[in-house]
């Protein structure tokens, strides 16, 4: 199976995509999908990401079927 991936407002401009999706592989981690997904190295500053609509770690272990969702620093007042 799959794991679907969906990237919010700039965040999904500055990749050049809003979603897609990525084959499950053993031992995959937020950060080594977003590497995957992105081409990029690593996760910029204040992104967050929600496994299955709940916020997580960047290193949290993923699992097949999972939906990944990575949202831009938010500010506000």
């Amino acid at each position: 199976m799959s794991i679907q991936i969906k990237l919010f407002a700039n965040l999904a401009d500055a990749i050049g995509k809003r979603s897609g999706t990525i084959e499950y592989s053993n031992g995959m981690t937020v950060i080594s999908l977003w590497e995957e997904f992105t081409g990029r190295s690593t996760i910029p500053d204040g992104v967050l990401c929600a496994v299955n609509f709940d916020y997580a770690e960047h290193d949290q272990a993923l699992n097949d079927g999972d939906e990944i969702a990575f949202f831009p620093p938010v500010t506000g007042g």
